[in-house]
């Protein structure tokens, strides 16, 4: 079956439980125009916000955060996070490896489209991003940058129209 097909399958639709966070050291959830955008964004296509945080650039508060809410017995269902912030070149982003350590498979793909898409709108610049996506423990990880554009690139160009494909991919064989 190719992947034209999964997205017609009924569980590559399926509403997803995504849990979101925002790595920054100055924004707070009043002032958190990107977290913001992807809980809007997510919630227009009937995918449930299952938490959020905005966490401070911490490599440890990431990591505990990312083991707790991928647990299996977490108290609430969480299939997908997207993480925005923390994916620069600057001493304090810490996403990159922090999730890279995490992943069971590291999804390069994300990272390279997201580069590709972002070359288009800013050029050369779009070396110093290093957005990622991954599996980690049956659950889906996008890391993303913290700029609203940015945000907005991944949302509407990548992670909206492949959550429920890989969704799909890596659950079909659970049930």
């Amino acid at each position: 079956m190719g992947h034209l097909e999964h997205k017609k399958d009924l569980k590559a639709g399926k509403a997803l439980n995504v849990y979101i966070i925002t790595l920054s050291d100055t924004r707070d959830e009043r002032s958190d125009e990107s977290g913001g955008y992807i809980r809007e964004r997510l919630s227009s296509v009937s995918h449930k916000i299952s938490g959020y945080r905005v966490i401070k650039d911490d490599r440890d508060l990431l990591e505990d955060i990312i083991v707790k809410i991928c647990a299996t017995d977490y108290g609430q269902q969480v299939d997908a996070a997207v993480i925005t912030g923390g994916t620069g070149v600057s001493l304090r982003d810490i996403a990159y490896e922090t999730l890279r350590e995490l992943y069971d498979k590291e999804l390069y793909g994300f990272g390279e489209l997201f580069r590709s898409l972002s070359y288009n709108e800013i050029g050369p610049s779009a070396i110093m991003s290093r957005a990622s996506a991954g599996i980690y423990n049956g659950k889906i990880i996008f890391s993303i940058p913290g700029s609203l554009n940015a945000v907005k690139l991944a949302m509407d160009n990548i992670i909206l129209n492949e959550m429920g494909h890989l969704y799909y991919e890596i659950s079909k064989h659970l049930s």
